[in-house]
């Protein structure tokens, strides 16, 4: 068994077991997509801020499609994959697996105000980085790992957040209630080296192709003005401090 196939979650390893067979049987040649969805713009965002960087820490399935989709953004100068809602001492990889942690598979976005806000960030969330309308899920990923949360850092950002699940509900943007809750006082914890970057590193993995790259497809077409082609990498990031 190679280094790659040892070092992610059994799902994802069946996932894509079940994704290259079905190539072969069925001679695919396109990828399975969920098409992202236009979406309003929140109502209430953070005011004019003059910090040089803020943090968002959003849940909403496996890290490397919510990583991938951030590290995209332009305006977003780092996105790290990592678990939040649980301890420090369980913010393990495998035992997060187990769904018993309080974690979920999370990224923490640092970003600068002045090139975007908050609310454009939830914006991106909730219209291609995840659907927020499946509890406990995320594709082929099952469990209270995977589930859909903003881990809001201080009360601005949860006023803002329960405002905009709030329109959205009330515009009844998506089919389905929303199932995304609203953390606060969670600490983050940094997932293993491998996990960071492993939508960038491996693009021809069949979950990425499947599951992932499309979200960044949906990005580009959703969010022009947003998109940049220079991801915001943890590797260069780490390089240069």
């Amino acid at each position: 068994m190679s280094f790659l196939l040892r070092k992610v979650r059994p799902a994802h390893g069946a996932w894509a077991t079940i994704i290259a067979i079905g190539m072969l049987a069925f001679g695919a040649s396109t990828a399975m997509t969920e098409e992202g969805i236009a979406i309003p713009a929140p109502s209430l965002d953070e005011p004019a801020s003059q910090s040089a960087t803020e943090t968002a820490v959003l849940a909403g399935g496996c890290f490397w499609g919510v990583q991938g989709v951030f590290q995209r953004v332009r305006g977003v100068e780092n996105a790290v994959s990592g678990y939040a809602g649980g301890a420090q001492q369980t913010a393990v990889y495998e035992i997060v697996g187990s769904g018993a942690t309080g974690h979920a598979e999370a990224v923490k976005i640092s970003y600068d105000p002045q090139k975007i806000s908050y609310g454009k960030l939830l914006q991106v969330y909730f219209s291609v980085a995840h659907d927020p309308t499946q509890l406990n899920r995320q594709g082929p990923d099952k469990g209270t790992q995977y589930r859909s949360t903003i881990f809001a850092q201080n009360a601005a950002q949860a006023k803002i957040a329960e405002a905009y699940i709030a329109q959205l509900e009330k515009a009844k943007t998506f089919k389905m209630p929303i199932v995304t809750t609203i953390e606060s006082g969670k600490a983050f914890y940094a997932a293993e080296d491998y996990h960071q970057d492993f939508l960038t590193l491996h693009p021809d993995y069949p979950y990425i192709v499947y599951v992932d790259l499309p979200k960044v497809e949906n990005l580009k077409r959703l969010f022009p003005k947003h998109y940049s082609d220079d991801p915001a990498l943890v590797s260069e990031a780490s390089a240069s401090n």
